[in-house]
């Protein structure tokens, strides 16, 4: 099995031990310590290991034994996951299946995406393989001479199936260790003193007690003293171990060593290093985020520059949440401007819509305007606007730059803060306005049936995306004397 999720990853400082032996040789060879020589595991995390004691074909639910194995709990194994089950003998994947962990029930009971194609042994093991690159990173102290090597001991369970992609186990890391998971030389790179003078890497399994080594010769040119050295064995091997059966405390890594030496060509050890690596049960780090939705209505002072392309002074209009107050309109054929700013916020992965509509037109003292309304009807309207010479409609903006003769109350959008989610703006130039200054719709009216509008979106999560909308009004001059309102709702919905 080669496949490893990371969820979360300790990354555990290398300790650097230098031994210096003293070879007593007839030519005076002497052995000493690699300089800074460390190891480095890409993902740190243990593998997990424990035993079924539940798991029936048609069934996600697995049940782990509590005592006896690597893994007596389910504290080390995290949703996505990948686990698979074998049996006795340890012969690979039952069914050459691998499973996704969906959740974690209990410390003996998780549950997978899928159903089991076949029943666990409970005789065998459910296994979640952790792996990734090891760096082993050193300085030469003697030079390695043409057909010197480079020779790393990689320690592997002992009698154990070190070579299968299945994580391995034992009762201390002194019989603990490594899955070589089928590695093969293109997966063995160094890199320092000229890459292209390393020949290709000789790798050997480790059987019965004996670890894995590599071996690396140098197979032209010299490699000076006082050179680093990188060697990496890529992501195609070394499982890292599941935890030691006795005396392995969670949260606690365990301690493995490698062991680097280089060698002339008569295999006689030049330097020598034994840098630790530190496998550990990973961190699972959860949080749980409410869906959220937030929207709120502001209103506009009148000295807020220009907005909607009109130029706002301290005579301008200045509204609040919950009003727009015209006041007494005294001049006919003139257009009053107001405006208020819509602010939203949602993590919805889907976004949200700002939709729009009026209970009627305004109709003098709240009076129902039946149909489209307007001035001479009985009870008079402010109608709503048509914009110009080619009408507007609830959903196809025009520009509307005349109040005379065309009055009525529309509206127009401008985004803020460089955002984009208002759904038309008033400079729109496409085919409704063409190159507009105040490209204008009329409100959907509810008592005529036409449905609500969006007037602000986005397919995506949101934080304080914000718009204003404008509101433009005018009345012609025989627009009979009295007080007219109506009543403007705005809905914020988020698609969870």
């Amino acid at each position: 099995m080669t496949s490893e999720y990371i969820k979360r990853s300790v990354f555990v400082s290398s300790l650097i031990f230098v031994f210096v032996f003293g070879l007593f040789l007839p030519s005076e060879v002497k052995a000493s310590g690699l300089a800074s020589a460390s190891a480095t595991l890409s993902n740190s995390r243990l593998s997990f290991r424990a035993q079924p004691t539940a798991g029936t074909t048609g069934s996600s639910a697995i049940t782990i034994s509590s005592s006896g194995q690597p893994d007596s709990n389910t504290n080390h194994l995290f949703p996505s996951d990948d686990v698979c089950f074998t049996d006795a003998g340890i012969e690979g994947c039952i069914g050459n299946r691998l499973y996704s962990v969906s959740s974690i029930s209990d410390s003996t009971h998780f549950n997978l995406t899928d159903t089991l194609t076949n029943d666990v042994s409970t005789s065998g093991y459910a296994v979640s393989t952790q792996s990734r690159s090891l760096v082993l990173a050193f300085r030469t102290i003697a030079e390695i001479p043409v057909g010197g090597d480079l020779y790393i001991t990689i320690p592997m369970a002992d009698n154990a199936k070190g070579n299968d992609g299945i994580p391995d186990a034992g009762s201390s890391t002194g019989i603990n260790g490594f899955d070589l998971n089928g590695l093969a030389s293109g997966g063995v790179t160094v890199t320092g003193c000229t890459d292209v003078n390393w020949g290709a890497a000789s790798i050997t399994p480790g059987s019965g007690t004996t670890d894995h080594t590599i071996q690396v010769t140098r197979s032209s040119s010299v490699c000076p003293a006082d050179t680093t050295i990188t060697i990496t064995i890529t992501i195609d091997g070394l499982v890292n171990p599941s935890p030691v059966t006795s005396g392995h405390t969670q949260g606690t890594a365990d301690n493995y060593r490698i062991t680097v030496l280089t060698r002339d060509a008569g295999d006689i050890t030049l330097d020598s290093g034994s840098p630790a690596v530190t496998p550990v049960e990973g961190v699972f780090v959860s949080t749980t985020i409410n869906q959220s939705l937030s929207f709120a209505i502001y209103g506009v002072a009148s000295t807020s520059g220009t907005l909607c392309g009109v130029s706002r002074s301290g005579s301008s209009l200045t509204t609040t949440a919950m009003a727009i107050p015209w006041g007494t309109i005294a001049t006919p054929d003139v257009f009053f401007d107001a405006v208020q700013r819509l602010v939203i916020s949602t993590n919805s992965t889907n976004g949200y819509v700002i939709t729009v509509e009026e209970n009627d037109q305004m109709g003098q003292n709240g009076a129902t305007c039946t149909g489209a309304g307007n001035e001479g009807s009985i009870p008079p309207c402010i109608k709503d606007t048509s914009c110009s010479g080619t009408a507007c409609t609830t959903t196809q903006a025009r520009d509307w730059t005349s109040a005379v003769g065309y009055p009525g109350l529309g509206m127009t959008l401008e985004n803020t803060n460089g955002g984009n989610d208002a759904a038309w703006t008033y400079t729109d130039d496409g085919a409704d306005c063409s190159g507009g200054t105040y490209c204008a719709r009329p409100l959907p009216d509810q008592e005529q049936g036409i449905s609500k509008v969006a007037i602000m979106q986005n397919s995506a999560p949101v934080s304080q995306s914000s718009a204003f909308v404008c509101y433009r009004i005018s009345v012609g001059g025989t627009q009979p004397a009295g007080y007219y309102y109506n009543k403007v709702k705005y809905t914020a919905t988020a698609t969870f």
